[in-house]
């Protein structure tokens, strides 16, 4: 035998010996425990389904799932360390609505919405409640905007700040309902929600899972929620759609995502393991009670709606004239 055939023959059979060992390696995933990044804190709709999937994931996968919350800089913080962190199936993470809208807020974000992450599975949509102090008059959104636009000094809307889906909301609200309102920006619900029960503020469109125990406690009258469809979370509560706001749909909607480059193999993986996790009854039941639309899908389902989504706010942050930090 030539030399040269000597040689390839011992390196196909080098090559042969080792995959057995390779093998065991390439399915042992997860070996250690898994990171979740929550860029907001403790106690919102994202932070919710993290630790009710995380629970179930740390059962299925046989590891830890932990939760690591990192709020700051209208969902930023949190984000730039995700698109930061190896991408090894380790370190993944939850977004939400405001993941899709900070492109055309903040001018160095430093990660990109498309580029930087490798979608796993759309987990959720959650609708917006027109939220108003009780004291107004207005029982329904065409009266409430009549209302407003009768008392301009009044009009006040509270948001949960720059790049918030219910900044958002209320743009729209704005240029669909053609009312002159002045934006009163908080650190997140539970700061605003003190000063729409004072009446400081006239309305707060805000997210049903953060606003629901006021509306029920009757703290606050919900006059429409924001999606094209009624929640069964509020089924009597008509959308703003149904009131002559014609074509109005707005939600914080989201999912989880991986660092960009985490191996396919991986993310195939968590998109089936979280999608078997949302489709557990008990898992279910806890999200929708706090208003959550639990959803589910493909990672290129996922990826289709952040690019629709990012065309949607992009029309609004323009059409509003709101520029870029």
């Amino acid at each position: 035998m030539q030399p040269k055939s000597l040689f390839r023959l011992l390196a196909v059979s080098t090559c042969m010996a080792m995959l057995p060992a390779l093998a065991p390696a390439q399915q042992a995933y997860p070996s250690r425990p898994i990171k979740i990044i929550v860029p907001a804190p403790p106690g919102g709709a994202i932070d919710l389904i993290a630790r009710v999937v995380g629970d179930k994931l740390a059962t299925s996968m046989g590891q830890p799932v932990v939760v690591d919350n990192r709020p700051g800089a209208s969902n930023n913080l949190g984000t730039d360390v995700l698109a930061k962190s190896p991408a090894d199936g380790y370190t993944i993470g939850i977004v939400g609505g405001s993941h899709n809208i900070n492109k055309y807020l903040f001018k160095n974000l430093g990660w990109d919405p498309e580029k930087s992450f490798e979608p796993i599975v759309y987990t959720h949509v959650v609708p917006l409640v027109f939220a108003i102090n009780p004291q107004i008059p207005s029982k329904t959104l065409p009266e409430l905007v009549a209302w407003m636009k009768a008392n301009p000094d009044k009009a006040k809307v509270a948001t949960s700040g720059r790049g918030s889906a219910q900044e958002m909301a209320a743009e729209m609200f704005r240029m669909a309902s053609k009312t002159d309102i002045l934006l009163v920006p908080y650190k997140g619900s539970s700061a605003a929600h003190p000063d729409l029960l004072g009446g400081r503020t006239a309305l707060y469109i805000d997210t049903i899972s953060a606003i629901l125990p006021q509306v029920k406690g009757g703290n606050v009258r919900a006059v429409a929620v924001s999606t094209l469809h009624r929640t069964s979370a509020l089924p009597d509560v008509p959308t703003a759609d149904e009131q002559g706001l014609k074509g109005y749909d707005a939600n914080t909607n989201g999912g989880f995502l991986a660092p960009a480059g985490t191996p396919k193999a991986i993310i195939t993986k968590l998109n089936a393991e979280i999608n078997a996790a949302l489709k557990l009854p008990e898992v279910r039941s806890k999200l929708e009670a706090a208003g959550i639309e639990v959803q589910g899908g493909t990672p290129q389902d996922y990826a289709a709606l952040i690019k629709s989504d990012l065309a949607k706010w992009g029309k609004v942050v323009k059409a509003a004239g709101i520029e870029a930090e």
